[in-house]
C-alpha cells in the first residue's frame, strides 16, 4: 500500500473528511472532527500515524519493526505505521480499528450515525 491507496481507503469510510491544519506537509483525516489519521507527506518513508487501543498499539510496536510510537503524537495512543511493510489488508484492519475507536468516543448522539 502507498499513501494515496491509504489515504482514499480512509477516505472511502462512512463520514471521513480529509484537511491540512499544519500547512501543506501534513493531511488529517477526520470523523465529526476527531482526527483517525495524520499522513506526513514528506515523510523518508511511507507513513501513516493512527490511534490504537494502548495494549494493540504496544503489541505491533514489539512485533513489527515497521511499527512505532508516533514522533509528534500522544505516544500511548498513537503509533506510526511504515505501511509499505506490511500487506494491504493489514493496514487496512488498522485504519479501521483507529476509526472504531474513535467513533467508540463520540457523544451517543453522533456514535450512532456510524454503529
Amino acid at each position: 500500500m502507498n499513501i494515496e491507496d491509504a489515504r482514499e481507503y480512509c477516505l472511502s469510510l462512512p463520514g471521513v473528511t480529509e484537511d491540512m491544519p499544519y500547512g501543506p506537509d501534513w493531511v488529517v483525516f477526520r470523523i465529526e472532527g476527531k482526527i483517525i489519521m495524520h499522513i506526513w507527506l514528506e515523510a523518508p518513508v511511507s507513513t501513516i500515524a493512527i490511534k490504537l487501543p494502548p495494549a494493540l498499539g504496544e503489541e505491533l510496536r514489539d512485533r513489527y519493526n515497521g511499527v512505532t510510537a508516533a514522533y509528534h503524537l500522544n505516544k500511548v495512543h498513537w503509533n506510526d505505521i511504515f505501511i509499505e511493510d506490511f500487506p494491504d489488508d493489514m493496514v487496512k484492519e488498522w485504519i479501521n480499528t483507529s476509526y472504531k475507536l474513535v467513533i467508540s468516543h463520540l457523544p451517543l448522539k453522533l456514535r450512532t450515525k456510524y454503529e
